[in-house]
């Protein structure tokens, strides 16, 4: 990861080069970049994303899991490679190339592949050591789902006023004027005490 955030890390899209995708998807997350080789043939990232995987997707077997990595990157860099040149889409699984030519598929991967359809592109495999940047952007420490721990002891702290907080609150209305007259009508409530609570408040306000 230290390489996607320190400098120079973007290159800037060149439309006359050819694009290619590399997509990775891991248990907890998708990731994938979009890039182009330099003039001197690197490597080079135009684009990265990636995104925590729902918890439905989180049950999605492996083979549907890397469709759904190279879907989420197609989309995000559908300005980039909708209607352009053939570009290569690499991925680390590789069962994925036969998995998409399958005459069993489920109804989920009919749906994204009439999405695959309207682009131009090929799968190729590429190995998971060398599929560096979306494997890391698939494996974000900040993605990890932590689960609660049921057998956990939670220790939740509780304060009490102390004796003197008390007194010294009860000392302070005892001795504030406006306080004793409302202290008294709760006591003692009658048509005298509360006309005096009245004078203490606005003339649209009715006391209690």
């Amino acid at each position: 990861m230290q390489g996607l955030t320190e400098a120079p890390i973007l290159a800037v899209a060149d439309q006359d080069r050819p694009f290619h995708v590399v997509c990775d998807a891991s248990d907890l997350a998708i990731g994938c970049a979009l890039m182009q080789h330099d003039h001197e043939g690197r490597d080079r990232v135009v684009y990265y994303q990636s995104r925590q995987l729902k918890p439905a997707e989180r049950n999605y077997p492996v083979h549907d899991k890397e469709p759904l990595a190279m879907k989420y990157a197609l989309a995000q860099f559908r300005v980039y490679l909708l209607g352009i040149r053939p570009f290569v889409v690499y991925t680390d699984h590789a069962s994925l190339r036969t998995a998409i030519k399958s005459p069993h598929i489920s109804q989920r991967m009919v749906i994204w592949l009439s999405f695959f359809a309207e682009y131009n592109f090929q799968v190729e495999y590429k190995l998971g050591r060398l599929n560096v940047v979306a494997d890391a952007l698939s494996r974000r420490p900040d993605f990890a789902v932590h689960k609660a721990d049921t057998n956990a002891i939670g220790v939740v702290r509780m304060s009490t006023p102390s004796s003197s907080l008390v007194d010294d609150v009860g000392s302070a209305y005892a001795n504030d004027a406006d306080a004793k007259q409302l202290l008294n009508y709760f006591a003692a409530p009658s048509d005298k005490s509360r006309q005096k609570l009245s004078k203490l408040l606005p003339e649209d306000q009715d006391p209690l």
